[in-house]
C-alpha cells in the first residue's frame, strides 16, 4: 500500500493527472481537491490532495475507509485543512 502511494504521489509531483480508480475529483472536499485510492488487502485507504499550490503537491488528510461512502467527518476535516493550507500560502 505504501509504495502504491509513494508512487501516485511522485507521479503527481511529476504534473501527471491520475484517473480512475487511483484518483478521482472531490469537489465537496473544495475545488481543486482529488481523493488518492488504494486498496489492499489490509483495508481501503483515501488522501486528499491539492495540485494547484505554488509550494508543489499538499497532501491534507489521509484516512482508513471503512464505509461505502466517505464519511462526512472526513470531508469536513479535508475542508479544514485545505482552507488553513490554502490561508498559510497567501501569508
Amino acid at each position: 500500500m505504501r509504495k502504491e502511494l509513494g508512487e501516485a504521489i511522485r507521479s503527481l509531483q511529476r504534473g501527471l493527472n491520475l484517473g480512475m480508480p487511483l484518483s478521482r475529483p472531490m469537489p465537496t472536499v473544495g475545488v481543486g481537491a482529488s481523493e488518492l485510492r488504494v486498496r489492499d488487502r489490509s483495508g481501503i485507504y483515501r488522501s486528499f490532495y491539492y495540485t494547484k499550490s505554488r509550494r508543489g503537491v499538499l497532501i491534507f488528510h489521509a484516512f482508513v475507509k471503512k464505509n461505502q461512502k466517505t464519511t462526512k467527518r472526513d470531508i469536513e476535516l479535508g475542508k479544514l485543512r485545505l482552507r488553513e493550507m490554502l490561508y498559510e500560502e497567501k501569508e
